[in-house]
């Protein structure tokens, strides 16, 4: 009985410049096809996740810890909104508040003395001009204790409670504005960004360009208030949807972002950067697989606006 031949299976081969042989497989495909290298950026430290994945996009000495000026609201705004409290709760002005600004040079909502804001409003004014005073109504009325000090660090010591609840171990609160030796990795802050972003109201005031509202006055009158957000880069790349600026010296220039592509979402963080704006749509293009950075104009700011 004749035996058959096997049949010959016929390969597809090609031949590069150098003369080594590449045969169709996988693994030629996905070097084909590896995306583009990370863009460069000035920040010190950069980090990136894919919000719904918590996949990482991109890293910058991501686990270096630096200072976070005043993205330290953030945590703030955390321990306000996961403690459930009360939103329409009325808070009195205190003078200590505006004191506070005058002596530490920080940035101001312009809370006046006597009128009486809600927790909410509060949060508007801690998040969108940055308002120091804003942030020391929050500590000093949703703290524990007899006195106005022991009350502050009470939600200080939360503050970084939560950073343990989250898992954040090399993030670090000694104050409630981010004027001290406040320090974090753009890897925790974004975790714990991603963390902020969970909460409606939260994703809802950090996505506010100007805020309007109103509140009872020390004289009877109705105080009228409108607090901008110094966060530029709203109105200016597509989708973008916050969160949180800061600026000291010892910080230079800080930024956590977010922005939405169809069902995708991204936040970042960049810490101590010349071009922050820059850094993040570079980063936020590097994730979407696009190309708006290029083109990017901010959104200009009111000439008396606080300027973190």
């Amino acid at each position: 009985m004749a035996l058959r031949k096997p049949k010959t299976r016929h390969l597809v081969i090609g031949l590069t410049a150098g003369g080594a042989l590449l045969v169709g497989t996988p693994l030629v495909a996905s070097a084909v096809s590896a995306p583009d290298a990370p863009p460069p950026v000035a920040a010190k430290g950069a980090k990136m996740l894919d919000v719904n994945s918590g996949e990482s996009l991109y890293d910058k000495a991501g686990d270096t810890a630096r200072p976070l000026a005043s993205t330290t609201k953030i945590m703030v705004a955390s321990v306000v909104l996961d403690d459930k409290t009360d939103l329409d709760t009325k808070v009195e002005v205190k003078q200590q508040y505006r004191d506070y600004v005058t002596e530490h040079h920080a940035s101001t909502a312009d809370l006046q003395t006597g009128d009486k804001v809600t927790v909410r409003q509060l949060l508007y004014a801690a998040l969108l001009p940055s308002g120091a005073d804003a942030a020391y109504a929050l500590a000093d009325n949703l703290g524990e204790g007899d006195t106005s000090a022991e009350r502050v660090d009470s939600f200080i010591d939360k503050m970084n409670a939560k950073t343990n609840q989250l898992g954040l171990p090399k993030t670090h609160f000694e104050t409630f504005d981010g004027t001290g030796d406040d320090t974090s990795t753009p890897e925790e802050l974004t975790r714990l960004a991603r963390h902020a972003m969970e909460n409606p109201v939260f994703r809802k005031v950090v996505s506010t360009k100007k805020y309007k509202g109103e509140a009872p006055a020390a004289n009877g009158r109705t105080r009228y208030y409108t607090w901008t957000n110094t966060n530029q880069l709203l109105g200016a790349y597509p989708g973008a949807i916050g969160i949180k600026t800061g600026t000291t010296s010892k910080a230079g220039e800080c930024l956590v972002f977010a922005a939405t592509r169809g069902d995708k979402t991204l936040v970042g963080t960049v810490l101590n950067s010349k071009d922050r704006y820059d850094d993040a749509a570079k980063m936020l293009d590097h994730g979407f697989g696009t190309d708006h950075a290029k083109d990017l104009k901010l959104r200009k700011l009111p000439s008396d606006s606080q300027q973190d």
